[in-house]
Protein backbone atom coordinates (compact mmCIF):
# COMPACT_ATOMS: atom_id res chain seq x y z
CA UNK A 1 0.00 0.00 0.00
CA UNK A 2 1.22 3.37 -0.85
CA UNK A 3 1.62 6.12 1.40
CA UNK A 4 -1.55 8.42 1.48
CA UNK A 5 -1.22 12.22 0.43
CA UNK A 6 -3.77 13.65 2.64
CA UNK A 7 -5.57 12.27 5.57
CA UNK A 8 -7.99 14.07 7.97
CA UNK A 9 -9.02 12.95 11.32
CA UNK A 10 -11.66 14.84 12.86
CA UNK A 11 -11.31 14.42 16.43
CA UNK A 12 -8.37 13.86 18.03
CA UNK A 13 -9.07 12.56 21.33
CA UNK A 14 -7.33 9.39 22.28
CA UNK A 15 -8.59 7.50 19.48
CA UNK A 16 -8.12 9.87 16.54
CA UNK A 17 -4.66 11.07 17.82
CA UNK A 18 -3.36 7.06 17.85
CA UNK A 19 -4.66 6.55 13.91
CA UNK A 20 -2.68 9.97 13.92
CA UNK A 21 0.43 8.46 15.53
CA UNK A 22 0.38 5.09 14.08
CA UNK A 23 -0.35 6.24 10.39
CA UNK A 24 2.93 8.79 11.08
CA UNK A 25 4.88 5.97 12.52
CA UNK A 26 3.95 3.22 9.86
CA UNK A 27 4.61 6.15 7.27
CA UNK A 28 1.05 5.52 5.74
CA UNK A 29 0.32 9.44 5.07
CA UNK A 30 2.35 12.30 3.87
CA UNK A 31 0.05 14.49 6.13
CA UNK A 32 -2.25 13.78 8.28
CA UNK A 33 -4.44 16.98 9.58
CA UNK A 34 -6.17 17.26 12.84
CA UNK A 35 -9.58 18.93 12.99
CA UNK A 36 -10.95 19.73 16.67
CA UNK A 37 -13.03 22.11 18.37
CA UNK A 38 -10.48 23.41 21.38
CA UNK A 39 -6.79 24.60 20.07
CA UNK A 40 -5.64 22.59 23.42
CA UNK A 41 -6.15 19.42 22.80
CA UNK A 42 -5.08 20.22 19.23
CA UNK A 43 -1.61 21.29 20.12
CA UNK A 44 -1.52 18.44 22.77
CA UNK A 45 -2.07 16.27 19.53
CA UNK A 46 0.61 18.11 17.42
CA UNK A 47 3.68 18.59 19.83
CA UNK A 48 3.00 14.58 20.25
CA UNK A 49 3.52 13.72 16.43
CA UNK A 50 -0.61 12.64 16.13
CA UNK A 51 -0.86 15.01 13.47
CA UNK A 52 1.34 17.41 11.11
CA UNK A 53 -1.03 20.50 11.21
CA UNK A 54 -4.58 21.45 13.00
CA UNK A 55 -7.44 23.57 12.78
CA UNK A 56 -10.69 24.21 14.27
CA UNK A 57 -12.18 25.02 10.87
CA UNK A 58 -13.43 21.93 9.46
CA UNK A 59 -14.00 22.82 5.88
CA UNK A 60 -10.51 23.94 5.60
CA UNK A 61 -8.88 21.03 7.38
CA UNK A 62 -10.87 18.63 4.75
CA UNK A 63 -10.91 20.55 1.93
CA UNK A 64 -7.89 18.69 0.12
CA UNK A 65 -8.04 15.10 2.05
CA UNK A 66 -9.88 12.24 0.02
CA UNK A 67 -9.45 10.00 3.31
CA UNK A 68 -11.45 11.01 6.49
CA UNK A 69 -11.87 9.78 9.89
CA UNK A 70 -14.49 10.97 12.06
CA UNK A 71 -13.39 10.14 15.07
CA UNK A 72 -15.93 12.27 17.66
CA UNK A 73 -18.73 11.23 20.16
CA UNK A 74 -21.06 8.98 18.63
CA UNK A 75 -24.31 11.46 18.95
CA UNK A 76 -22.51 13.78 16.68
CA UNK A 77 -20.64 11.69 14.11
CA UNK A 78 -23.47 11.84 11.70
CA UNK A 79 -23.91 15.27 11.60
CA UNK A 80 -19.32 15.53 11.14
CA UNK A 81 -19.65 13.50 8.12
CA UNK A 82 -22.34 15.47 6.56
CA UNK A 83 -20.66 18.92 7.34
CA UNK A 84 -17.10 16.94 5.99
CA UNK A 85 -19.09 15.64 2.70
CA UNK A 86 -19.80 19.19 2.00
CA UNK A 87 -16.38 20.41 2.02
CA UNK A 88 -13.60 17.55 0.80
CA UNK A 89 -12.87 16.52 -2.24
CA UNK A 90 -15.56 15.13 -4.88
CA UNK A 91 -15.71 11.46 -4.05
CA UNK A 92 -13.92 11.12 -0.82
CA UNK A 93 -14.23 8.14 1.80
CA UNK A 94 -15.14 8.92 5.05
CA UNK A 95 -15.42 6.58 7.85
CA UNK A 96 -15.74 6.18 11.39
CA UNK A 97 -14.75 4.97 15.17
CA UNK A 98 -17.97 5.02 16.63
CA UNK A 99 -18.89 2.39 19.53
CA UNK A 100 -22.13 2.06 17.21
CA UNK A 101 -22.68 1.50 14.45
CA UNK A 102 -26.90 1.04 12.64
CA UNK A 103 -27.71 4.45 13.93
CA UNK A 104 -24.60 6.18 12.32
CA UNK A 105 -25.01 3.83 9.00
CA UNK A 106 -28.61 4.36 8.65
CA UNK A 107 -28.27 8.20 8.99
CA UNK A 108 -25.63 9.05 6.06
CA UNK A 109 -24.81 5.43 4.12
CA UNK A 110 -25.81 5.86 0.34
CA UNK A 111 -27.16 9.95 1.18
CA UNK A 112 -23.82 11.91 1.11
CA UNK A 113 -23.54 14.58 -1.50
CA UNK A 114 -20.72 15.19 -4.08
CA UNK A 115 -20.23 11.53 -4.63
CA UNK A 116 -18.87 10.84 -1.32
CA UNK A 117 -19.07 7.66 0.21
CA UNK A 118 -19.19 6.52 4.01
CA UNK A 119 -18.32 3.30 6.01
CA UNK A 120 -18.49 2.36 9.16
CA UNK A 121 -15.72 1.33 11.19
CA UNK A 122 -15.18 0.67 14.98
CA UNK A 123 -11.50 -0.04 16.49
CA UNK A 124 -12.54 -2.16 19.53
CA UNK A 125 -9.31 -0.49 21.76
CA UNK A 126 -9.25 2.63 24.28
CA UNK A 127 -9.71 2.74 28.09
CA UNK A 128 -11.36 4.83 30.45
CA UNK A 129 -8.61 7.80 29.98
CA UNK A 130 -9.51 10.26 26.64
CA UNK A 131 -7.39 12.56 25.29
CA UNK A 132 -4.34 12.98 23.03
CA UNK A 133 -2.00 12.90 25.74
CA UNK A 134 -3.23 9.45 26.09
CA UNK A 135 -2.93 8.20 22.66
CA UNK A 136 -0.41 5.57 21.49
CA UNK A 137 0.71 4.53 18.27
CA UNK A 138 0.62 0.73 18.99
CA UNK A 139 -3.03 0.80 20.54
CA UNK A 140 -4.52 -0.60 17.51
CA UNK A 141 -1.80 -3.68 17.76
CA UNK A 142 -4.32 -7.16 17.82
CA UNK A 143 -6.75 -5.91 18.50
CA UNK A 144 -10.16 -6.16 16.88
CA UNK A 145 -11.62 -3.51 14.20
CA UNK A 146 -14.52 -4.38 12.97
CA UNK A 147 -16.20 -2.55 9.58
CA UNK A 148 -19.71 -2.45 8.63
CA UNK A 149 -20.08 -2.34 4.34
CA UNK A 150 -23.58 -2.66 3.37
CA UNK A 151 -25.52 -3.14 0.02
CA UNK A 152 -23.86 0.87 -1.22
CA UNK A 153 -20.10 0.34 -0.16
CA UNK A 154 -17.95 0.01 -3.21
CA UNK A 155 -15.32 -3.23 -3.34
CA UNK A 156 -12.49 -1.09 -3.48
CA UNK A 157 -13.49 1.38 -0.51
CA UNK A 158 -13.59 -1.65 1.81
CA UNK A 159 -10.65 -3.29 0.50
CA UNK A 160 -8.80 0.67 1.18
CA UNK A 161 -9.48 0.69 4.94
CA UNK A 162 -9.28 -3.10 5.48
CA UNK A 163 -5.78 -3.01 4.27
CA UNK A 164 -5.17 0.08 6.41
CA UNK A 165 -6.05 -1.09 9.73
CA UNK A 166 -4.26 -4.24 9.12
CA UNK A 167 -1.14 -2.12 8.20
CA UNK A 168 -1.87 0.20 11.97
CA UNK A 169 -2.04 -3.50 13.44
CA UNK A 170 -5.35 -4.00 13.68
CA UNK A 171 -7.09 -7.39 13.20
CA UNK A 172 -10.46 -6.78 10.48
CA UNK A 173 -13.52 -8.20 10.76
CA UNK A 174 -16.33 -7.55 8.93
CA UNK A 175 -19.62 -6.96 10.26
CA UNK A 176 -23.25 -6.32 9.58
CA UNK A 177 -24.38 -3.03 11.82
CA UNK A 178 -26.65 -4.75 13.26
CA UNK A 179 -24.81 -7.95 14.15
CA UNK A 180 -22.18 -5.07 15.67
CA UNK A 181 -24.17 -3.62 17.91
CA UNK A 182 -25.90 -6.73 19.29
CA UNK A 183 -22.41 -8.01 20.12
CA UNK A 184 -20.61 -4.91 21.31
CA UNK A 185 -24.18 -4.35 23.59
CA UNK A 186 -22.67 -7.69 25.54
CA UNK A 187 -19.04 -7.23 25.03
CA UNK A 188 -19.13 -3.67 25.98
CA UNK A 189 -21.94 -1.44 26.45
CA UNK A 190 -22.72 -3.77 29.40
CA UNK A 191 -20.12 -3.91 30.62
CA UNK A 192 -19.76 -0.01 31.42
CA UNK A 193 -23.59 -0.22 32.45
CA UNK A 194 -22.43 -2.20 35.17
CA UNK A 195 -19.48 -0.84 36.38
CA UNK A 196 -21.13 2.45 36.47
CA UNK A 197 -24.11 0.87 38.82
CA UNK A 198 -21.65 -0.91 40.90
CA UNK A 199 -19.38 2.64 41.25
CA UNK A 200 -22.65 4.42 41.67
CA UNK A 201 -24.15 2.43 44.46
CA UNK A 202 -21.27 2.62 46.69
CA UNK A 203 -22.38 4.66 49.67
CA UNK A 204 -19.29 7.24 50.35
CA UNK A 205 -18.43 6.61 54.15
CA UNK A 206 -17.02 2.89 52.78
CA UNK A 207 -15.20 4.52 50.20
CA UNK A 208 -11.81 4.19 51.87
CA UNK A 209 -12.51 0.25 52.73
CA UNK A 210 -12.18 0.04 49.00
CA UNK A 211 -9.78 -2.47 47.33
CA UNK A 212 -8.23 -3.15 44.51
CA UNK A 213 -11.24 -5.73 43.58
CA UNK A 214 -13.84 -3.07 43.20
CA UNK A 215 -11.23 -0.29 41.53
CA UNK A 216 -10.36 -2.83 38.62
CA UNK A 217 -13.72 -3.57 38.47
CA UNK A 218 -15.28 0.19 38.57
CA UNK A 219 -11.96 1.55 36.17
CA UNK A 220 -14.41 2.11 33.40
CA UNK A 221 -17.05 3.77 35.16
CA UNK A 222 -15.08 6.90 35.00
CA UNK A 223 -14.97 7.44 31.18
CA UNK A 224 -16.96 10.46 29.91
CA UNK A 225 -20.77 10.29 30.84
CA UNK A 226 -21.98 12.40 28.09
CA UNK A 227 -19.95 9.82 25.07
CA UNK A 228 -21.91 6.79 27.00
CA UNK A 229 -25.10 8.08 27.61
CA UNK A 230 -25.02 8.50 23.88
CA UNK A 231 -24.20 5.00 23.15
CA UNK A 232 -26.26 3.73 25.64
CA UNK A 233 -29.26 5.08 23.84
CA UNK A 234 -28.53 4.50 20.07
CA UNK A 235 -28.00 0.92 21.43
CA UNK A 236 -30.75 0.84 23.84
CA UNK A 237 -32.44 -2.41 22.42
CA UNK A 238 -29.50 -4.66 22.14
CA UNK A 239 -28.17 -3.11 25.20
CA UNK A 240 -31.71 -3.65 27.46
CA UNK A 241 -32.04 -7.49 26.04
CA UNK A 242 -28.03 -7.78 26.93
CA UNK A 243 -29.05 -6.35 30.82
CA UNK A 244 -32.15 -9.19 30.50
CA UNK A 245 -29.51 -11.46 30.52
CA UNK A 246 -27.50 -10.34 33.04
CA UNK A 247 -30.30 -9.74 35.45
CA UNK A 248 -31.17 -13.47 34.82
CA UNK A 249 -27.61 -14.34 36.01
CA UNK A 250 -27.65 -12.56 39.11
CA UNK A 251 -30.93 -14.10 39.87
CA UNK A 252 -29.20 -17.35 39.79
CA UNK A 253 -26.45 -15.81 42.17
CA UNK A 254 -29.56 -14.19 44.79
CA UNK A 255 -31.74 -18.11 44.63
CA UNK A 256 -28.58 -19.58 45.66
CA UNK A 257 -27.52 -17.64 48.26
CA UNK A 258 -31.36 -17.65 49.27
CA UNK A 259 -31.34 -21.35 49.47
CA UNK A 260 -27.73 -21.47 50.96
CA UNK A 261 -26.92 -23.74 47.95
CA UNK A 262 -22.70 -24.04 48.34
CA UNK A 263 -23.05 -26.17 44.78
CA UNK A 264 -24.83 -23.68 42.59
CA UNK A 265 -22.43 -20.83 43.63
CA UNK A 266 -19.35 -22.66 43.05
CA UNK A 267 -20.62 -23.76 39.82
CA UNK A 268 -21.85 -20.25 38.59
CA UNK A 269 -18.51 -19.40 40.04
CA UNK A 270 -16.40 -22.03 38.26
CA UNK A 271 -18.29 -20.92 34.83
CA UNK A 272 -16.96 -17.20 35.51
CA UNK A 273 -14.13 -18.45 36.15
CA UNK A 274 -13.78 -20.74 33.03
CA UNK A 275 -14.99 -17.96 30.59
CA UNK A 276 -12.46 -15.11 32.18
CA UNK A 277 -9.41 -17.81 31.77
CA UNK A 278 -10.02 -17.91 28.17
CA UNK A 279 -9.76 -14.62 27.20
CA UNK A 280 -6.52 -13.24 25.69
CA UNK A 281 -6.34 -9.98 28.30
Amino acid sequence: MKPLENVAIVGVGLIGASIGLALRERKLAKRVVGIGRRQSSLRVARQMGAVDTTTINLARGVADCPLIFVCTPVGQIPEHIRQVADHCPEGSLITDVGSTKRVIVESVDGKLPRGCRFLGGHPIAGGERSGPAYARADLFEGRITVLTPTKNTRAEDFDTLWELWARLGAVVVRMSPEEHDHALAITSHLPHLVASALAGMMPEHLMRFVGTGFLDTTRIAAGSPELWRDIFLQNRTNLQEALRLFQAKLAQFAQALAKNDAQTIQALLEEGKRHRDALAG
